[in-house]
């Protein structure tokens, strides 16, 4: 594992290096459904479960599925990755309204048998909100793995058949709502069912790995010229947690912007907007079109949230809104500004590096008078990511989700690997990239206590002893032990 407790420079990018190193081919996947699983045991006492006749005709095509399912599949969305992102978006993708009459068909993606076995137990994605729940067993479900199944079809992911050999752009439209670390790895593995026709939405936490200049560098690597899928992002902040499988609750409904990592031009306009279409009608979700600046931005400044909030509140093991409560002889706004200070510096040299022209600017921006119109959003983007701006920011984001509880601290409580690598981590990948000086040490020696499970106060007090005239504190009060 790698190491933040140093001061050393982190290699950037070891991600993109660890591909371009890379030759092997893609492997070939088989797409299980409920049609692959064993027979199922009766019931104990010759007793029916109550969900056993909608099992029966989901996960696998339906009859009056299957008769349209070659136009179906232009339109399918594959969700991969069932956890809180992904139930909301499946949800509300296909909920029926009168402004959304016909939803499109959806195909939920999970990452074990265990959950296929689950699923044909008990079909069904539940939602709460405001204390009630709706349940919706309208999907279908695929397990995507090496293992060749022994009983049933045989196909692979995007509904082709094993002889038809997974022809690249098989898969349409992919939401993938996995954990953040998860999610190029899983792109990567489906690059075989990918193609120039494909459209994949990043929902995940933290800032997208596919952002220029890096983004062209993997699809040159992984895709054949005009191959390359196009790359959406859609940055969320309804907040979300878990009551169990297949089980959330939406804890403070927000809203969604989603856009192209790619500047708009009409050599990249290749009729890939249905899935973007679809999850800015999807009820509830409160989804708006971006531009690719605009996107970029709102990643950026969700990335500074998480960054704090996350980590603090996953070391004191207390609820977001905590973290900013104020008391007497308190120090941690203290540290809270020191982690802001860092993430705005590392922005602001971002905005000002090379790389990041792209995205300022646009492919179609690019005329006589593009260098003063770069400077100009430069300029803007400065005072929009300085000290005061983010903090203020942070402050506000706090003020509204501080009864939630954090998804750093719930993955702790379930002794799931956190995100902090893609939170903290890239900015400290991206300060040495852009040649900030100094480093992040509060950010380093913060992911050094969360990676390495140090999460005790007493251990936290270690994050402060940052030398060079940085803050000291002494460990004088036990913060939250109610938490």
């Amino acid at each position: 594992m790698r190491s933040y407790s140093g001061s050393a420079k982190q290699v950037p990018a070891t991600w993109l290096q660890r591909i371009l190193n890379d030759n092997s081919e893609p492997p070939r996947l088989y797409a299980w459904t409920l049609a692959n699983l064993p027979p199922s045991p009766p019931p104990p006492n010759g007793t029916q479960n109550q969900h056993a006749d909608a099992s029966s005709s989901l996960g696998v095509n339906s009859e009056f599925r299957k008769d349209a399912e070659q136009q179906q599949q232009q339109h399918r969305i594959y969700i991969l990755g069932i956890g809180n992102m992904g139930r909301l978006y499946a949800s509300l993708l296909a909920k029926t309204t009168t402004t959304n009459p016909r939803p499109p068909p959806i195909t939920l993606v999970v990452h074990r048998r265990e959950l296929l076995e689950h699923w044909r137990a008990r079909p069904g994605i539940e939602l709460a909100r405001d204390g009630t729940a709706e349940w919706n067993a309208d999907f279908d479900i695929e397990w995507w793995t090496d293992a060749k199944p022994a009983h049933g079809p045989v196909r692979e992911p995007g509904g082709a058949g094993e002889s038809e050999g997974g022809s690249g752009g098989s898969i349409k439209n992919l939401i993938v709502s996995t954990k953040a670390a998860d999610a190029l790895p899983q792109v990567d593995r489906l690059r075989r069912y990918l193609g120039g026709e494909s459209t994949v939405a990043f929902t995940q936490n933290g800032m997208c790995k596919l952002w220029p200049p890096l983004g062209a560098a993997y699809a040159e690597k992984r895709f054949l010229a005009g191959g390359v899928p196009r790359w959406l992002v859609c940055v969320t902040t309804h907040g979300v947690t878990s009551s169990g499988a297949f089980r959330s609750v939406l804890a403070s409904p927000a809203n969604v912007l989603v856009g192209s990592v790619e500047a708009a031009t009409p050599a990249s306009d290749r009729g890939g907007d249905f899935l973007a279409e679809a999850i800015v009608a999807a009820p509830g979700l409160a989804a708006t079109r971006v531009s690719t600046r605009e996107l970029w931005v709102a990643q950026l400044e969700k990335l500074v949230v998480n960054s704090v909030i996350n980590p603090l509140t996953a070391v004191l093991r207390c609820r977001n809104g905590e973290l900013f409560t104020e008391r007497d002889g308190d120090w941690l706004p203290d540290v809270i500004d020191l982690l802001v200070e860092e993430a705005s510096g590392t922005l602001r040299a971002l905005v000002g590096h090379s790389s990041s022209e792209g995205v300022l600017l646009g492919e179609g921006d690019k005329d006589e008078g593009s260098t003063q119109r770069l400077q100009a959003v430069r300029e803007e983007l400065l005072q929009r990511f300085s000290f005061p701006r983010l903090r203020a920011m942070l402050y506000g984001v706090g003020a509204k989700v501080a009864e939630n509880t954090s998804s750093m601290l719930q993955d702790v409580r379930a002794g799931k690997k956190t995100e902090i690598e893609d939170f903290n981590g890239w900015l400290v990948e991206t300060a040495a990239l852009v040649g900030h000086d100094g480093g992040l040490p509060a950010h380093e020696k913060l992911m050094a206590l969360v990676i390495d499970g140090k999460l005790s106060v007493t251990d936290f007090w270690r994050l402060l002893e940052l030398s060079e005239g940085c803050l000291t504190f002494p460990p004088a009060i036990v913060y939250f032990p109610h938490v």
